[in-house]
């Protein structure tokens, strides 16, 4: 039961109370790129929640095996890029094949996973405080729920606010910005959950 709970915990802390977009404001980009629509959105969501959670597996091993063995943890970041860069190909070239049309509609962002911040960030956390390789798995997996969550609901109000009459001023980024500012202020909330 006390895996259970920590599974739990995890969770929570990762979608909600430690967000990478709103509260570590890492992976902006597609954030704000990709949320126009629900159905890129959830796609896009789909692609980042697989890339982190493999990524995540995979810098931990090469981590472990490789780079400490070697006494090379200098050559971390890059490590972590190429592999990541890796894993979006992997991704890219299957959504080509299996969903056409979900891959027009990502266009540049999908990618734009490879240098998305949230991704190599959750590499970079999880082996800076020293989690385990299912932990980190977890983590990266959650973590990318977090992304998901945000990144349907801002698509769910920006679909809304497209049949709203908005000052011209107001439109598609500014309103966007807003929104994500105010959305961040609504997850500070969650930080005040007391889980221990």
């Amino acid at each position: 039961m006390a895996i259970v709970t920590k599974i739990l915990f995890m969770a929570v802390t990762s979608i909600f109370i430690n967000n990478f977009v709103l509260s570590r404001f890492l992976g902006l980009c597609p954030y704000l790129g990709v949320s126009k629509k629900i159905d890129s959105a959830f796609g896009m969501g789909m692609a980042v929640i697989f890339v982190m959670a493999i990524a995540s597996a995979f810098t931990w091993l090469i981590n472990q095996y490789i780079l400490i063995p070697a006494n090379m943890q200098y050559l971390q970041t890059i490590a972590f890029i190429l592999t990541i860069a890796a894993l979006v190909q992997f991704v890219e070239m299957f959504i080509q094949k299996t969903a056409p049309a979900l891959y027009k509609s990502l266009g540049v962002y999908l990618p734009l996973i490879t240098t998305n911040c949230a991704v190599l960030g959750v590499a970079v956390i999880n082996i800076g405080e020293g989690l385990s390789f299912l932990a980190s798995i977890l983590n990266g997996f959650f973590g990318g729920v977090g992304f998901t969550v945000v990144l349907l609901m801002m698509a769910g109000i920006r679909e809304r606010l497209e049949k709203a009459e908005l000052p011209k001023s107001m439109q598609g980024m500014p309103i966007a910005l807003i929104i994500a500012g105010c959305m961040a202020l609504a997850f500070l909330g969650f930080s005040g959950l007391n889980l221990g």
